[in-house]
């Protein structure tokens, strides 16, 4: 599998994590800023924040990415990092993520 197969895997995955208070996928609600495979090993960096540094779910959802990312077949490591900038907002939400949230 090569590294762009790989990371559409990885997208997709990120798509079925939830942040348990509002019902659109992280990656949907803009909170994955990079997502990058490294070959040849296929290690897999990611790059994220949440919604607010005091969101009740900051320890879980970036311990959840790792474990379900590094349950993809062919990733060998995979690193979550935790950033606050930019900072997040509402504009950062996918078209789709707004229309689900009655944001349009």
């Amino acid at each position: 599998m090569n590294t762009e197969e790989l990371k559409q895997k990885v997208i997709d995955c990120l798509q079925t994590i939830y942040d348990p208070e509002i019902p659109v996928s992280i990656y949907e609600l803009g909170l994955i800023y990079e997502t990058e495979v490294m070959a040849p090993f296929n290690n897999v960096q990611i790059v994220m924040t949440l919604t607010a540094p005091g969101c009740p779910a900051a320890q879980d959802i970036p311990v959840e990415v790792e474990q379900k990312v590094r349950q993809i077949e062919g990733v060998n490591e995979v690193s979550v990092e935790v950033t606050w900038t930019p900072p997040w907002n509402k504009d950062m939400m996918s078209e789709a993520a707004r229309l689900e949230l009655g944001m349009m």
